[in-house]
């Protein structure tokens, strides 16, 4: 073989050689961006569940304080624990949540809202437990922590975005199919009435 022929074949191993190497500069690349994506997904995620938690822990103070109140509808306050209950026993794995993990999440959580509220709406006819400083102070925590609920869950929306967004559009849909933790993530969907504040301070 002349020295043309061999340097020919020399020049095109080099051209396979770059072009592996740009494939491979390319997969690197997208497998880290989602790699990244994927932990602000789940640390979001995480923001959610403590917003949620904390409202979960406010739950046994207001029952002692709603206790103290002997003529109270104890069943409106046993709906709140149950939900509570409920609520708390729903854990979801944010590295292959699905949308039916999401469902129920939400809907547990959505049954704590309800019975929380038709209990505020309750209290409101006991005067003197309206102005005990005790279920103040609840309502000052709770308004708070649904704010914040509100604001991580719209955190957690956006951070789902981008990594969806990364993960079904080119190079990151080629990635996903050998990574299924790199599936979509499943949105907080808001419920009927989520853009409004809590109305517990009625005088």
């Amino acid at each position: 073989m002349n020295n043309k022929g061999c340097f020919g074949i020399g020049t095109i191993g080099l051209v396979i050689i770059g072009i592996i190497a740009l494939i491979g500069f390319w997969a690197f690349g997208a497998y880290n961006g989602l790699v990244a994506g994927n932990n602000e997904v789940q640390k979001k995620w995480a923001n959610v569940e403590t917003v949620y938690q904390k409202r979960a822990n406010l739950i046994p103070a207001l029952e002692n304080t709603v206790k103290s109140y002997a003529n109270f509808e104890k069943s409106t306050l046993t709906d709140v624990i149950a939900a509570r209950a409920k609520a708390t026993s729903i854990n979801i794995d944010p590295t292959n949540m699905t949308e039916a993990d999401m469902a129920k999440f939400q809907a547990a959580q959505g049954e704590l809202t309800g019975a929380l509220s038709r209990l505020m709406a309750v209290v409101e006819q006991y005067p003197n437990l309206k102005a005990d400083q005790q279920y103040l102070n609840f309502q000052r925590e709770y308004t708070a922590i649904e704010n914040s609920i509100r604001t991580e869950t719209v955190y957690y929306n956006d951070s789902v975005e981008k990594f969806n967004n990364s993960a079904q559009q080119l190079p990151g849909s080629l990635l996903v199919a050998f990574f299924t933790k790199f599936a979509a993530k499943p949105v907080f969907k808001a419920s009927a009435g989520a853009e409004k504040a809590p109305e517990v301070f009625k005088q």
